[in-house]
């Protein structure tokens, strides 16, 4: 990294925040902060950016990285949903590699501490004499959602659309909800989130679940703020091997991004299922056995920078 590189990155860490993209450059609803404290490359792709002390700069765009803007709808309009839609999802066993993407993918957009993973990835095996593959787990958002029912002080919700989030403004951290939860989803906030300053000074969205507070629970919030927009959960759109499909029940459609399917017909041909279906739960996230695998078990890919697709 040369050094005009080095002392634009300590200007920006020292207290820039682009305050918009000049003309023609500005992202899907996105500003920009530098990229502190990560092992960044410089891209050689110069982005226009307006400094707070209103000057134009040219900055190295992997310097940067997206910072959610004030959340499009209130925390009551977030308790609402969406209308007329039933959010689903749909986790294809036989094409899990272990990539971990899709884990990658949430923790970043959601600042998540290290070990703080809302996206799980577990060697599974059925039995003894059968091969072993690997399992995601999300947050189920049940229609039934136990969590809901024990939580005291209405944290914990349950929308229109199937989404179940958590209010962190609300929450006051008893955990009655993690141990409710039969499928362990949930993660507690033990210590105090590592947060930009642009982040940090965030109001809470219960849709984008940021900004985390130390002694709150987290978890898979099915990217509420994307879906909104019409977009694809992080999750989905990160993973190289389409494992996740998402979608509208009530359309009767989900999508890996490169893919579509009916979802009626994908369950039904599929032989699909949820897990633990015998405690009445309901999830909204269903499976696909690991039939006719696209990928040998293998371990340690997560780790192997060459391993893309």
């Amino acid at each position: 990294m040369n050094q005009e590189n080095n002392s634009r990155r300590e200007f920006l860490i020292s207290g820039l925040l682009a305050a918009g993209v000049v003309a023609g450059c500005t992202p899907n609803k996105n500003t920009f902060e530098a990229a502190a404290g990560e092992d960044v490359v410089a891209s050689g792709k110069k982005v226009k950016l307006l400094s707070v002390d209103g000057e134009i700069i040219e900055v190295d765009e992997a310097f940067l990285k997206p910072v959610p803007h004030m959340p499009p709808v209130s925390n009551t309009e977030a308790r609402i949903g969406i209308p007329g839609k039933k959010f689903v999802m749909v986790i294809d066993l036989s094409r899990c590699k272990n990539l971990k993407k899709c884990q990658s993918a949430c923790n970043h957009a959601h600042e998540l501490n290290p070990g703080q993973n809302w996206i799980k990835v577990d060697p599974m095996q059925a039995g003894e004499y059968t091969a072993p593959y690997w399992e995601p787990t999300t947050c189920m958002h049940c229609d039934e959602p136990p969590c809901v029912k024990v939580c005291p002080v209405d944290a914990t919700f349950k929308r229109q659309d199937g989404i179940v989030l958590i209010d962190s403004d609300r929450c006051i951290g008893c955990r009655f909800c993690m141990a409710a939860c039969p499928y362990s989803t949930r993660v507690f906030n033990w210590d105090q989130p590592m947060l930009p300053a642009a982040v940090a000074s965030q109001p809470y969205s219960a849709e984008t679940s940021i900004p985390q507070k130390k002694g709150t629970v987290g978890k898979c919030d099915f990217c509420a703020d994307m879906t909104r927009e019409g977009m694809l959960p992080h999750c989905v759109s990160a993973c190289p091997n389409g494992v996740f499909a998402f979608g509208d029940m009530n359309e009767d459609t989900v999508t890996n991004g490169a893919e579509t399917f009916r979802f009626s017909e994908l369950i039904r041909d599929k032989a699909g299922y949820r897990l633990m279906e015998d405690l009445g739960t309901k999830p909204s996230v269903y499976y696909l056995p690991p039939v006719n695998r696209n990928f040998p078990f293998q371990s340690g890919l997560e780790n192997d920078k060459t391993q893309n697709s």
